[in-house]
């Protein structure tokens, strides 16, 4: 079967066109700038990428004009809509009402709006991309993948805040937590390559990009995580401010005499690594090249992401009470090698050395600890669409 994986943004849509039996992706693009004057990029596996200026008031001709990618005759790799057997959609934001992923219905496209206001950027967006799907491809069946479902394992002393527990009655404000088919694809991975049952091992998988979470896994299940109720709280990020102490709001609000929705902007898009670096950058390999060239506020600033990692690592061994196996994932956590080394110096306590030859690797499966380390750590390259392609496999 082949499985078109959709990841709807606000006025962009990633798409991959996966063969389920191979795996093997099939055709993979991008669509920016929807609404404004919108581009297609297209590439086919094997092909060449192809960028091109394409008009997209709304996310229907951009559902449209991939479609009519994969079905071109010269450049396609399906010849008609028929030999796509299935959608599968990434979906922000599936609160309480979704602890794994489903078949689209009417209910449960009632159910998501339902969560809109838990992830107002993100599930408007992920329910414009279904409704454009459904529009054009009718009767071809449809799942909803949720980042959060994976954590809806987390008991409720993981998830509770200490805040009046009628805002989680009405409300429901709690840790949800995100990456999650991130977290659970490379947590699976991680236990087969210590060649144990996924259900018997101690996993923390350290999801490292611009956004960035932290997960325990502990015999299959997400047991806590560090994002939140939404994605900033936890790790200090590309631009977010990971965990601070709430009362510092009010003291910037009345210095810098800021509104919520100022603060808010502050927070998403002027913090973390960028903001302490004083706006020198949000890629890490610019702050490592200027912390090689002596700049000491980027020092300092990867220091402070570093310590910040290696301490959520620490708190989830302790709450597991062991740990088997680590895992390093995503943007940062594939391919910056001394981000690495600075978080695994931290954990010695565990048995852990750095292979260095090893870990100077970048974007590849390897094992970066030493044969003789007590715990063993990995660096596995994360496939989300890969993920949501076999979950929706798995339930149509």
């Amino acid at each position: 079967m082949n499985v078109l994986v959709i990841n709807c943004g606000s006025s962009s849509l990633k798409f991959q066109l996966i063969n389920s039996e191979s795996e093997e992706v099939l055709a993979k693009g991008l669509c920016e700038r929807i609404g404004i004057d919108g581009s297609l990029t297209y590439q086919p596996t094997g092909g060449e990428k192809v960028k091109s200026e394409k008009a997209m008031p709304t996310h229907t001709e951009a559902i449209q004009f991939v479609i009519d990618a994969l079905t071109d005759a010269n450049t396609g790799v399906v010849k008609d809509l028929k030999e796509i057997g299935a959608v599968g959609h990434r979906v922000v934001h599936g609160g309480e009402k979704f602890a794994k992923s489903v078949v689209i219905t009417d209910e449960v496209l009632k159910a998501i709006e339902e969560c809109n206001d838990l992830a107002p950027l993100h599930n408007p967006a992920n329910l414009i991309g279904i409704n454009a799907c459904q529009k054009l491809m009718p009767g071809t069946p449809m799942v909803a993948v949720f980042d959060t479902a994976f954590h809806q394992t987390m008991p409720a002393k993981a998830y509770m805040y200490g805040l009046p527990y009628e805002y989680y009655d009405k409300y429901k404000v709690r840790r949800y937590g995100f990456h999650g088919t991130s977290h659970s694809f490379v947590s699976k991975r991680a236990a087969e390559l210590i060649g144990k049952s996924y259900d018997a091992v101690k996993t923390v998988v350290c999801h490292l990009g611009n956004g960035a979470s932290i997960c325990a896994v502990e015999n299959g299940k997400s047991v806590d995580t560090s994002m939140g109720l939404t994605p900033l709280e936890g790790l200090v990020m590309g631009t977010r401010s990971g965990d601070i102490d709430p009362a510092i709001l009010e003291f910037i609000a009345k210095k810098e005499d800021l509104d919520i929705a100022g603060l808010m902007n502050m927070l998403n898009k002027k913090s973390g690594v960028f903001g302490l670096s004083n706006n020198l950058s949000s890629d890490f390999r610019d702050l490592e090249t200027a912390a090689a060239e002596g700049n000491k506020i980027a020092e300092m600033t990867l220091d402070v992401f570093c310590y910040r990692v290696a301490k959520y690592v620490g708190s989830y061994v302790a709450a597991m009470n062991g740990v088997d196996v680590i895992a390093f994932t995503a943007g940062i956590g594939e391919n910056a090698g001394p981000v690495r080394e600075k978080v695994m110096e931290y954990l010695g306590y565990l048995g852990i050395e750095v292979d260095k030859e090893a870990n100077d690797s970048h974007g590849k499966e390897v094992k970066i600890s030493t044969p003789d380390s007590k715990v063993e750590v990995f660096v596995i390259p994360t496939n989300e669409e890969l993920a949501i392609a076999r979950e929706t496999v798995a339930l149509v």
